[in-house]
């Protein structure tokens, strides 16, 4: 029995767990990486949408005394988008390549860090029925939350990697298109997990869950 479950046991909350180091660093490259997916989608959806850069760009080679059609100021900005995309791209290589290292992780994790062996505890904890069932519940609904994310996050990488590769990998276009929609629309479920972590790191911070954040920072770890 470890420092953390006996001080679960004395009324304190069962959120407070020890991280190993490597957990650590997967989940703020993690958090790093995904939150640079979110500037670049919002930069091509606005900043550097071409179609509204157009009038801006015949604008301003008209003040240099030339001039541009639509298409051609089009062509132009849309060079813009393409660039960030092509960050998007290799931020998502980057995502891949977490994911496919925290099945490793997972493999080399101390016993009672295991995902599959913390999701136990909670569920044995929900069942056990000794007056702490909403503690319990909340405990549980995370654990499972993060089966959630995992799902997602393949999601977003296997769809990534279909349109990165799609040409090589002989993909028809019409199941390009499918596969295009499918992350477009994985990306909003992400967006939404992502802020609703935060929302709930926030609000237990600030309640009776103290030690969330750090625990990332320093592991929780005791002598």
């Amino acid at each position: 029995m470890t420092q953390n479950q006996i001080k679960a046991e004395n009324g304190s909350s069962y959120f407070i767990q020890e991280h190993s180091l490597m957990i650590r660093i997967w989940h703020w490259l993690t958090f790093i990486l995904i939150t640079s997916t979110m500037i670049t989608v919002l930069l091509n959806s606005t900043l550097m949408n071409p179609r509204k850069n157009v009038g801006m760009v015949q604008e301003q080679l008209k003040s240099r005394g030339l001039t541009a059609t639509e298409e051609q100021a089009f062509a132009v900005s849309h060079e813009y988008e393409d660039m960030i995309w092509g960050v998007h791209k290799w931020i998502g290589y980057g995502i891949a390549f977490l994911l496919l290292s925290r099945v490793v992780i997972e493999l080399v994790q101390p016993k009672e860090e295991k995902l599959k062996n913390r999701f136990r505890k909670a569920l044995g904890l929900y069942k056990s029925g000794d007056g702490n069932k909403t503690e319990y519940r909340h405990y549980l609904s995370t654990k499972l939350s993060y089966f959630l994310f995992y799902f997602l996050l393949l999601w977003m990488a296997l769809s990534g990697l279909g349109l990165a590769f799609g040409r090589e990998l002989g993909i028809p276009r019409g199941l390009h298109g499918t596969i295009k929609e499918l992350h477009s629309i994985g990306q909003y479920f992400m967006y939404a997990f992502v802020l609703i972590h935060l929302g709930g790191v926030i609000i237990g911070e600030n309640r009776n869950i103290k030690g969330i954040v750090s625990g990332m920072i320093n592991g929780n770890k005791r002598n």
